[in-house]
């Protein structure tokens, strides 16, 4: 244990978590290069019992992840509502129910979220649901007119965007890449909102909840260090507000899942809502899935320099020096556990880490295993199109840094080995 956490392992001991004010200065960690054990406090500690797991260390975990990488999540809206602006039962030739919700979250200067949800119409009862974030807007990944087009700003490389805008011409630009209609065969329900609702991916303007939050405290808007990551998994979490409740959805089983940048929030939303009962972060990479200490693909200092609205200011001091990190993303892993995570890739994809994210499942399996649950059902990378359906998932295809409609057939029998 290090000199300056050597003091404070006594009260680390006895309170679940240290002020904002009280946590180290980043540079006062020691270099680790191995993944840090996750079963020991702060402190130095060890996690003895599964109480002090649940108690202490995940809520530890939660606050360093928040204080150190990504900045803490909005907090919750003082008012929450729900619209249903449509529903219609003909979608897909009868095969689903399609209703388009708009959930208002906040009594002054609202966030107002577009939530798409297509249920089976064979399914009695409720059905289990994937919850996606897409980052061209509904309207892209299906081409039925009855979807609003999402009004937000998006990047000109969405498919029918005139001025940063969507227009019809975007209508079913990605509809190859979401199999709505296999997935609602396969009994599960559908839904998935757009990223710019919530905030708009660009490191020089601030114009979603982290703008909101920042007028709301009188602060000056700081766009580079916002945190929209954590921005964006308060999303995720709204749209479970409403899946919860809703009468057509299992609460028990809403799956988080996301391609990506889109991958790395859904982790993170999993991680911090055990509303989440499954986890399927696609191709993260750096600042997701693959480890920060790792050697191969993206690294700190690439993604803090292309991306540096996605995480806070505090780790932009772990830039160039990622191994004194009190943590890596098996930490982030860990807190979903015991629920399950499936970690998908692909061979060409080496700026992801596919390799490096194995060793974080390893590193992760220990706390599900304390935890008395199934963890990691193997010890080498299996073989290209092999799927590992243990309670930590993993899987690499052939193929390149993309969301196919094969992908979503390995994320339903994963979700089938999990959640029926």
């Amino acid at each position: 244990m290090f000199p300056l956490l050597r003091t404070l392992a006594v009260s680390m001991l006895s309170l679940t978590l240290m002020s904002a004010a009280t946590l180290p200065d980043p540079s006062s960690f020691p270099v680790q290069p191995d993944l840090p054990d996750p079963l020991r406090f702060l402190s130095g500690a060890p996690v003895k019992t599964q109480r002090d797991w649940n108690n202490r260390r995940r809520p530890e975990l939660k606050q360093l992840f928040e204080h150190y990488m990504y900045g803490a999540l909005p907090a919750r809206p003082d008012r929450i509502t729900f619209e249903t602006t449509g529903t219609h039962q003909d979608f897909l030739n009868g095969l689903g129910t399609l209703r388009t919700v708009t959930i208002v979250c906040g009594r002054t200067d609202p966030t107002r979220i577009q939530l798409m949800v297509v249920t089976p119409n064979a399914v009695k009862g409720r059905a289990p649901v994937f919850l996606a974030m897409n980052f061209c807007g509904n309207h892209t990944v299906s081409d039925d007119p009855r979807i609003p087009l999402t009004e937000g700003w998006l990047y000109k490389s969405c498919a029918g965007c005139v001025d940063n805008h969507a227009t019809d011409a975007s209508r079913g630009s990605q509809k190859q890449d979401w199999p709505i209609d296999e997935i609602l065969r396969r009994g599960y329900a559908f839904a998935t909102f757009c990223s710019t609702d919530i905030d708009s991916d660009r490191g020089d303007v601030s114009d979603g909840i982290r703008a909101r939050e920042d007028r709301s405290a009188g602060r000056a808007v700081e766009p580079a260090n916002r945190g929209t990551i954590a921005a964006w998994a308060w999303g995720f979490h709204r749209c479970v507000d409403f899946l919860a409740k809703d009468r057509s959805i299992d609460p028990k089983r809403i799956a988080a899942v996301g391609h990506s940048r889109n991958g790395k929030t859904a982790l993170l939303a999993a991680a911090f809502d055990e509303r989440i009962a499954l986890a399927i972060p696609h191709q993260a990479g750096c600042g997701g899935t693959a480890p920060s200490r790792g050697t191969i693909g993206e690294s700190t200092a690439r993604i803090n320099a292309a991306f540096p609205h996605w995480f806070n200011g505090a780790f932009k001091q772990f830039t160039n020096a990622p191994a004194r990190l009190p943590f890596d993303q098996h930490c982030l892993v860990a807190l979903v556990a015991p629920r399950p995570v499936l970690f998908s890739n692909a061979q060409e994809d080496q700026w992801a880490n596919p390799s490096g994210q194995f060793d974080v499942l390893k590193a992760a399996d220990p706390v599900y295993r304390f935890l008395k649950a199934d963890g990691l059902d193997a010890t080498q990378m299996p073989a290209e199109g092999v799927l590992v359906r243990s309670r930590l998932g993993y899987y690499i295809r052939p193929g390149k840094h993309s969301m196919t409609a094969g992908d979503w057939g390995v994320f339903l029998d994963f979700a089938d080995a999990q959640l029926k």
